[in-house]
């Protein structure tokens, strides 16, 4: 369990250290998606409860244009598919920028997330690193001020 400012739970299934790491660079830098599959069931297995949508936090345009996909994207539909959830994109990013690289503060002042429509019940916020919560805080309060009652997160790694 993770404490991240505006979620009701935020789980992370490793460290961001060693082999976790390893693995999501290798997924978010090398196309090694084969891991998505057993990472995304291991991920859902710590969810304990059923949330009524399954999001992603998006990665930047520049980023999904050049790696041809968003990690967190996958990570979620593998999630919401073990969990039996919806999962529907809710998140366009104001920012267009990248938090890699940018300190604490950049990542607090910068991440910046709007609602795409209106959203009802519980969400479940997916997204591959936790580092400083900013980027989780900033969706969970978009997905707030659209309408969610409950918002948590998982990650694969904090």
């Amino acid at each position: 369990m993770i404490e991240v400012d505006g979620l009701d739970a935020a789980v992370a299934l490793m460290w961001f250290e060693g082999p976790g790491a390893r693995l999501i660079r290798g997924l978010k830098y090398a196309n090694h998606r084969d891991a998505l599959a057993p990472l995304g069931h291991a991920l859902a297995g710590l969810v304990t409860w059923t949330p009524d949508a399954v999001t992603w936090v998006p990665t930047s345009p520049r980023r999904r244009r050049r790696r041809g996909y968003d990690q967190a994207e996958l990570i979620a539909r593998v999630v919401a598919g073990r969990l039996g959830a919806p999962c529907h994109r809710l998140l366009d990013r104001t920012d267009p920028g990248s938090q890699t690289q940018r300190s604490r503060e950049e990542r607090r002042r910068s991440a910046g997330f709007v609602a795409r429509r209106t959203v009802s019940g519980s969400v479940l916020v997916v997204d591959d690193v936790c580092t400083t919560g900013a980027s989780l805080s900033a969706a969970a309060g978009a997905l707030r001020v659209a309408g969610a009652a409950e918002v948590a997160a998982a990650t694969l790694a904090a």
